[in-house]
């Protein structure tokens, strides 16, 4: 069976979702007949979903995994994609349930399979599962596809931002997997979209200590998975928080990727008011960004727009700069870029793990309203039906039980900078040394012995290549990628200056920035069509160096 029978069928999902923020946003003549209460004032211009219809989709209760199953009902050529129900096929609980992993071999997904006839791409294999990580409730949710009749060769793993689903990677799924001898697996963040959301804690008592206690949090979970599948090096794409987690994953886990590809990765510049800034406490979690950039005009546009003053949330810095600019010529100057602090709402629902999730699962009939405020913007460039979809799976996966999202406050500061900036640490990525293992990967990554005598000698990465991708219109800084690229340049002349003949031979470390058309932060969606072609380009990239002998 592709989807279990407890699943609701996308018709279903499609009649409970029929008024939407986006179609009462386009239907001008609807929001006049609208009254007042509903559609007056500045609250009604940030959540433009109308209190009715609010409570209708509230009500309707949809299941994280009908609104997947919705979405990747999307994908071209998979009228009817596979969509397990192990996690996610309840209604959204803010309780911690002690059974929130189901083991019935009904919500188990049969794989489904496209044939020639219906695929001009060819016969391609569709998966949905769950992978059961070691400890309690620790899973990642899987959706993946191979191509029929072909010797998987080479493995692209996708990880989505903060808050996010794999789901988000819909346009994506099947132009990806047009290249021959590859295997694309879209993946849910541990305590994310439709994966296992284990309590969050942090343990450690000092700064640096809990910075990395929050990454291992989430790159621990990927390289268990990644034991599990037998897979011994691939290449890894992650967007925005993904991206960040994807070089932290490089620099833990050294040797297992053959290229990175950071889709407007976030914490990538220094800014010394977020390395500086307090802590939070424990279970504390974070505000997100981008939510009041209307994406209609940010993928449509020929040319640069209006738009967030980098990655600094609420132009903060450049209000900073104003007030610095019209300050007196006697005024003792700063000893950093000043930048105007951020308001005391904020800083103070970001240090109070006061997240944006919480608000929607607080504010029940209110909460698909209150979510209005980000897909309206966020999916405006899209056809009405598919942006209805999108803002359902949104909903659904922000009403689920608060997890993952605890651990962002520790990695991010207010404002989207990051607590550890990579740009202070990104040129490390593919030039660490590993210990090579010719044994069978174990279900658990394995811990280091004590004896130095037993252990085999260490070797170092000879680089890997980094792709770092942004859009045009992008609010994430794209100067971070140019200088992250600068960084790689000069770690690579310095590893080569006293490198012998054999290791010259071997070196694969490059780095390259490049900018999507039309496109802003979340650029596979934005211009998925030149997104997709990129992509692919740097699949067969890898083969080609693979075929070649380069390691």
């Amino acid at each position: 069976m592709a989807a279990p029978a407890a699943l609701e069928s996308t018709d279903d999902l499609k009649g409970k979702i029929q008024q939407s923020p986006l179609a009462s946003k386009r239907n001008k003549s609807q929001a006049e007949a609208d009254t007042a209460a509903n559609r007056g004032g500045r609250f009604a211009n940030f959540f433009p979903m109308g209190f009715k219809e609010g409570f209708q989709q509230w009500w309707a209760n949809v299941s994280p995994a009908a609104a997947e199953h919705a979405v990747l009902s999307r994908i071209p050529y998979l009228q009817q994609p596979p969509t397990h129900t192990q996690t996610g096929s309840a209604p959204p609980s803010t309780n911690v349930s002690k059974a929130s992993i189901s083991h019935e071999p009904s919500d188990h997904a049969t794989p489904v399979t496209t044939n020639s006839i219906t695929d001009p791409y060819g016969s391609r294999k569709w998966f949905s599962e769950l992978v059961e990580l070691s400890g309690n409730d620790r899973a990642l949710n899987e959706f993946s596809v191979e191509r029929v009749g072909e010797d998987v060769k080479e493995n692209l793993v996708m990880l989505h931002g903060y808050g996010a689903g794999l789901g988000f990677f819909y346009k994506n799924f099947e132009g990806l997997s047009r290249v021959q001898g590859w295997k694309v697996y879209g993946l849910d963040l541990l305590g994310m979209g439709r994966s296992s959301r284990p309590p969050f804690r942090v343990l450690a008592k000092d700064r640096e200590a809990k910075i990395t206690e929050a990454e291992n949090w989430f790159i621990d979970a990927l390289e268990e998975w990644r034991i599990i599948r037998k897979i011994d090096r691939f290449t890894l794409l992650g967007h925005s928080l993904g991206g960040y987690m994807a070089v932290a994953y490089a620099l833990k886990y050294p040797g297992h990727l053959k290229k990175l590809i950071l889709a407007s990765p976030v914490g990538i510049p220094e800014d010394p008011y977020a390395v500086n800034a307090d802590m939070p406490e424990p279970e504390e979690s974070t505000m997100a960004n981008e939510f009041t950039q209307d994406q209609d005009n940010t993928s449509t546009s020929a040319g640069p727009i209006k738009k967030g003053d980098n990655n600094n949330f609420l132009n903060a810095r450049a209000k900073g700069e104003k007030d610095q600019a019209n300050a007196k010529p006697n005024d003792k100057a700063p000893a950093v870029a000043p930048r105007r602090p951020l308001p005391k709402w904020l800083t103070y629902l970001w240090d109070a793990n006061i997240s944006p999730f919480s608000i929607v699962r607080w504010s029940g009939p209110l909460g698909p309203r209150f979510v209005s405020g980000w897909t309206s913007r966020r999916f405006s460039h899209l056809p009405s039906e598919e942006a209805n979809i999108l803002h359902m799976y949104s909903y659904t996966l922000f009403r689920q039980r608060g997890s993952g999202e605890y651990a962002l406050s520790y990695v991010l500061a207010p404002g989207a900078f990051a607590r550890s900036p990579l740009i202070r640490r990104i040129q490390g990525v593919g030039r660490q040394y590993f210990t090579p293992t010719s044994e069978p990967l174990s279900s658990t990554p394995s811990s280091p012995t004590t004896d130095p005598a037993a252990q085999p000698p260490k070797v170092r990465e000879t680089g890997i290549p980094v792709v770092m991708m942004y859009g045009e219109n992008d609010w994430m800084d794209i100067a971070g990628g140019y200088a992250a690229e600068q960084k790689f340049k000069e770690e690579k002349e310095r590893v080569l200056r006293d490198a012998s003949a054999e290791e010259k031979a071997r070196e694969r470390g490059e780095a390259k920035v490049i900018v999507i058309g039309k496109a802003g932060h979340h650029l596979y969606l934005d211009n998925w069509e030149e997104f997709n072609e990129v992509m692919r380009n740097e699949m067969e990239e890898v083969s080609r160096a693979e075929r070649g002998g380069v390691s």
